[in-house]
């Protein structure tokens, strides 16, 4: 079982879809100072279900949506997938991919999918 990659969309400095691969030989990799390596951290993080925004370095849990710049708008959603390799079966499922994708709307409201079917409820600020 190993990380096969990562997706983000509207994930804090990540405003424009970005797909990270990751090799099965690879258990590091390096980039430019700020080329958002925290970031991809708290991606990870928050997409394996992180609850409280203090564990990605956030005031609220909104703050991981992109804010926008002088030169674009703000995004009005983050969405994260990670895609585990399951050939080896240790996780408990009968499939050799998983991904879990999590959204998070401006409005709180929040959804979580396996292989893209929902799962649980979605949750917001109300509920």
């Amino acid at each position: 079982m190993f990380l096969k990659s990562l997706s983000m969309k509207g994930f804090k400095s990540f405003a424009d879809p970005t797909v990270l691969e990751f090799e099965r030989a690879s258990p590091w990799w390096s980039a430019r100072t700020a080329a958002g390596k925290s970031n991809v951290v708290d991606a990870v993080t928050w997409v394996l279900g992180a609850q409280g925004p203090r564990s990605l370095r956030s005031q609220k849990m909104e703050d991981v949506i992109f804010a926008g710049t002088t030169s674009r708008a703000a995004l009005g959603r983050a969405e994260v997938s990670l895609t585990i390799d399951n050939a080896s079966g240790k996780l408990p499922v009968d499939m050799a991919e998983v991904t879990i994708t999590r959204t998070l709307f401006r409005s709180a409201t929040a959804s979580y999918a396996i292989n893209g079917t929902r799962a649980g409820s979605s949750t917001s600020k109300s509920s």
